[in-house]
């Protein structure tokens, strides 16, 4: 995986410190801890409803000491945004295209040197849609990791790390458990979201 802002260790410490006090003056409260045996993890970014999600997902990273990768669409790494997406742990996802994202980035995960973890949407958008996407499931699967039940709700302002949930195989009965989880909380366009 290429070098992130989450591994440059002074910018690290200066944003760190910089996203706590800004989470903290604006009245956001960040949850939970990753587990030891989710230093490597897919984790599910929900819900996902406004382009707002990106800079609160990168300051609840650095609060929670993450070391995070996240995807997006194709066309917010275009010129001249590309480097600074990738710098801000953003990986490109071309949708046109047939490519085999699952296996790449389970075995980017596992080839990892150091703690990793993947976000990833599941409805795949931010604009409204009913289904959502597997492929956080099957990337989890394939990598032989944990998925870690990430959050942010914007009517109460809470964020962070719910239970880490080990997939069993049996992708619609985890797909149940999974959207129930997601069922309470609001993101910033809470009518976009559907977790049923």
């Amino acid at each position: 995986m290429h070098r992130t802002i989450f591994s440059t260790p002074l910018i690290n410490t200066l944003l760190r410190v910089f996203s706590v006090t800004f989470l903290k003056l604006t009245g956001w409260q960040v949850q939970g801890a990753l587990p030891a045996q989710a230093k490597k993890s897919v984790l599910i970014a929900a819900p996902h409803t406004s382009n707002w999600d990106l800079p609160y997902t990168l300051m609840v990273a650095f609060a929670l000491r993450l070391n995070i990768y996240w995807m997006g669409k194709a066309s917010i790494f275009r010129f001249p945004f590309g480097p600074l997406m990738r710098w801000l742990g953003g990986i490109s996802v071309d949708r046109s295209k047939t490519n085999n994202l699952v296996l790449a980035s389970a075995q980017a995960i596992q080839a990892a040197d150091g703690p990793l973890q993947l976000i990833v949407p599941p409805e795949g958008t931010r604009s409204k849609t009913r289904y959502w996407k597997t492929g956080f499931y099957h990337i989890a699967v394939t990598a032989q990791v944990p998925i870690v039940m990430a959050y942010m709700d914007y009517q109460r302002k809470l964020s962070g790390l719910g239970p880490v949930f080990v997939p069993t195989g049996n992708i619609e009965a985890d797909m149940v458990q999974i959207k129930a989880f997601y069922a309470p909380f609001k993101g910033k366009n809470a009518g976009q979201f559907e977790s049923e």
